[in-house]
């Protein structure tokens, strides 16, 4: 039979999932464009479990439809899984459409992050014969909102805050052509349907709207006033960059005296004008996400008291059009924090901004965009060569794909600082944005609505809580209110498990925990801890030498008083005759006595074994920091203080032989008098700050060669410290050991929650554990 006259293979039917981040990223347009070209009939639609198709064809067709699934999927896809099945017979599709959402299943798919605007986007927004020219709100299906303004799954615009806005007939024709790039783009908008701009007096008065609210808020920022912009996740407070007296008012207002602020250019260029950016730096800066990147910027032309005894600059590019449009019509750069008080979470609501921010601000840039949850702006640096977050909020929240297993209906509520909840769905652990510290009411109250928010959109109701080992925290009073069963992770393996969990490690490794505090097995406040992680708990093999702090919680406000506690340590009430030494003298007589007799009786002095602690103490030593007006400030001006050029020799540690089965000691005296020897004798600061640092890194590579374990964990705060986590890597690889360190989550508390939940559910080891594991330390 001559081959033409063959007939053609029967069309067959496949049904096909996928799972992962896939709905807000353009997949379904995707799917369409891909499956129209293969000749395939069918339809594709959301779920609340991902995309699901049905094509019908010929079966090489089908099969090559399912590989461009893996191997095609948009930039901002993240495909997890692809399931195929053929299905019993044909259905006769005339076509291939987009099909209406399916509200049914259980919630499975990933939540899309928020994207600064896109190539396209942002060329169509300064292209003066588009009709989206100069339209703050301009989006596709590559970029713009997505987590901020979801409602609920599956992603479709009548569940996002796009709801409020009618598209016009030219948007509606635009999201329904599949040759358009928003085809499907749920916050698609226009000048004509879309939300809008205003600006308002603190008294919520309007003045202008739409290009005359944009010229009232350059007016300003030129004139030296302080502007709340409503930006993509929440309010932000912007002042002219260069201008001291601005960028002070802004901090006396804010209550916020030292810690440093953050700085948006208009572009990547104008910012190389200013400090030198790597080529990760850029790529960083230039992402979809935009987050905030610390750069190293000794000098730069900028406000003096941006950033007062730091070595970097926190910078940004533009997140939204209205960013992009507001930095080019200013030419200067701006401060961009955190819209709110300090120890508050950011505002979001037009009404709220105006009466939190009202005696903050000289003026609000708003719009009328609803924004579903607070996203703060996230934190970024590149270190050791790879990107680290310092904080995770807008552009990573909440999708957080992890290479180990936790079974679905677990929660985790973090620590007290830099709180964030954690959940494990059947969409796999999402990790909420960072919340902030749980001192204020109103940050409680966030939590409490974030929890609730996520079991909604997840359709997860956590049975099991795990927290952190400090009795008195909101976040453990929260979660043993809120599950059947809970679990107390001690702080230090949770900083560790959380380390783990990202890199998938499943085999024992010391871990090196060191940070400010938390609470220990023993009762002490533990921060400098080697720990022994495995399939059986966890041991404490090493920990810093211990010392007292005057005053308990005065002394995380107070560095002076980790000196005065570490001094007395060393030589006890003879510190009263240290009067040339600063930490000392800056006490009156009077309540230098008053600190001997609470160090001496144990009142009010708790014991730590902390290193942030430490590093406070030397930080008060050298002058640098004696009383600190936010977390970490006197590690971080030390580290500033730092010549990295410096060759005198490291300060040495002493580890001390273990007696019976009782964990090594670190010993700072060593360290600390030939610290105090090298003041007398008048050597600079930031040798003295070299050879701290180094001794520190040398003490970590000895316990690790005692240890004998081939695996190291880097984490906890003082890996904060790009310096110290750059010396001790490049130390302990140079040993012969695989290291391990905090990326794509915090190496503060920020990833608590994660180890929590991970460390809790036996996740590290590929089976559920048991709920309180054991410490095996004496």
């Amino acid at each position: 039979m001559n081959d033409r006259c063959r007939a053609e293979p029967s069309p067959v039917r496949w049904r096909v999932r996928v799972y992962g981040v896939v709905q807000g990223v353009g997949f379904r347009p995707f799917v369409y464009r891909l499956a129209t070209g293969l000749g395939l009939t069918g339809w594709v639609g959301n779920t609340p479990e991902g995309v699901i198709i049905e094509a019908e064809g010929r079966p090489e067709a089908l099969q090559n439809l399912v590989d461009a699934l893996k191997q095609q999927a948009p930039v901002h896809a993240c495909v997890e899984a692809v399931c195929a099945e053929p299905l019993a017979r044909p259905a006769a599709f005339q076509a291939f459409r987009v099909r209406e959402s399916e509200e049914r299943g259980a919630a499975t798919t990933r939540l899309p992050a928020d994207l600064a605007p896109c190539g396209q986007c942002t060329g169509e927004l300064h292209d003066p014969d588009n009709r989206r020219y100069r339209y703050p709100f301009i989006s596709c299906t590559d970029c713009g909102p997505r987590y901020s303004l979801i409602e609920g799954l599956p992603y479709d615009r009548e569940r996002t805050a796009m709801r409020y806005f009618q598209m016009c007939p030219r948007c509606l024709a635009e999201y329904r052509n599949p040759e358009s790039r928003r085809f499907h783009a749920e916050p698609n908008a226009c000048p004509e349907c879309g939300p809008r701009v205003a600006f308002c007096q603190g008294d919520g008065c309007v003045l202008a709207e739409g290009e005359a609210a944009l010229s009232e808020a350059v007016r300003r920022l030129r004139a030296g006033g302080i502007i709340a912009l409503k930006g993509l996740g929440g309010f932000q407070l912007l002042a002219d960059a260069r201008n001291s007296h601005s960028v002070q008012t802004l901090r006396a207002r804010k209550g916020r005296p030292r810690k440093p602020l953050a700085v948006m250019f208009g572009s990547l260029a104008s910012l190389r004008q200013m400090c030198p950016v790597s080529g990760p730096e850029s790529l960083l800066l230039m992402g979809a996400e935009r987050p905030i990147v610390l750069l190293h910027a000794r000098n730069h032309d900028l406000a003096a008291n941006l950033a007062p005894g730091r070595a970097d600059l926190g910078v940004m590019l533009p997140c939204t059009p209205l960013h992009d449009l507001l930095l080019g019509d200013l030419g200067f750069p701006v401060v961009a924090t955190s819209g709110n008080r300090s120890g508050e979470p950011i505002a979001i609501d037009n009404e709220e901004a105006l009466m939190r921010l009202g005696d903050l601000a000289d003026g609000f840039l708003v719009h009328d965009r609803p924004i579903l949850r607070p996203l703060d702006d996230s934190v970024a640096r590149v270190v050791a060569g790879r990107t680290q977050l310092l904080r995770r909020a807008r552009g990573y929240s909440p999708n957080l794909a992890l290479p180990i297993q936790v079974p679905p209906g677990r929660g985790a509520t973090g620590g007290h600082l830099k709180t964030t909840v954690a959940m494990s769905t059947r969409a796999g652990v999402v990790l909420s944005q960072h919340l902030g510290d749980m001192d204020s009411i109103l940050s409680r109250k966030e939590l409490d609505r974030t929890t609730d928010n996520l079991q909604q959109l997840f359709a997860t109701i956590p049975r099991h809580w795990a927290h952190d080992g400090h009795p008195d925290y909101y976040t453990t009073r929260y979660a043993q209110a809120r599950g059947e069963e809970q679990c107390a992770v001690q702080h230090h393996v949770a900083h560790i498990a959380a380390v783990m969990a990202e890199h998938g490690v499943n085999e024992p490794v010391l871990g090196v925990a060191w940070d400010g505090s938390g609470v220990g097995d023993d009762q002490t406040l533990w921060g400098g801890e080697f720990l022994r992680l495995d399939s059986q708990g966890y041991e404490r093999v090493a920990h810093l030498r211990r010392f007292r702090l005057p005053g308990g919680e005065a002394a995380m406000r107070e560095p002076r008083r980790s000196a005065f506690g570490l001094l007395y340590a060393l030589m006890g009430a003879q510190v009263m005759e240290c009067q040339a030494l600063a930490p000392v003298n800056s006490f009156s007589k009077a309540e230098r006595k008053l600190l001997i007799q609470s160090l001496k009786a144990g009142l009010n002095a708790p014991e730590t074994s902390s290193v942030g602690r430490l590093f406070d103490a030397v930080a008060a030593l050298t002058g640098i920091c004696l009383q600190a007006s936010y977390e970490g400030q006197a590690a971080g001006e030390l580290e500033a203080a730092l010549d990295r050029t410096d060759t005198a020799s490291p300060y040495r540690f002493e580890l001390s032989v273990p007696e019976a089965d009782r964990p090594w000691q670190v010993d700072w005296a060593p360290a600390v008098y030939a610290l105090l020897e090298d003041l007398r004798r008048g050597k600079p600061v930031s040798g003295i700050a070299a050879g701290f640092h180094q001794g520190l890194v040398n003490a970590i590579v000895a316990v690790a060669k005692q240890a004998k374990l081939s695996r190291v964990v880097l984490a906890g705060g003082c890996f904060q410290n790009a310096c110290l986590l750059e010396l001790t890597i490049t130390a302990l690889e140079g040993a012969g050991f695989q290291v391990f360190w905090p990326c794509r989550l915090p190496p503060n508390d920020g990833g608590l929650a994660v180890g929590q939940l991970a460390w809790a559910a036996g996740a590290l080891w590929g089976r559920e554990g048991a709920c309180v594991w054991p410490c095996r330390d004496a």
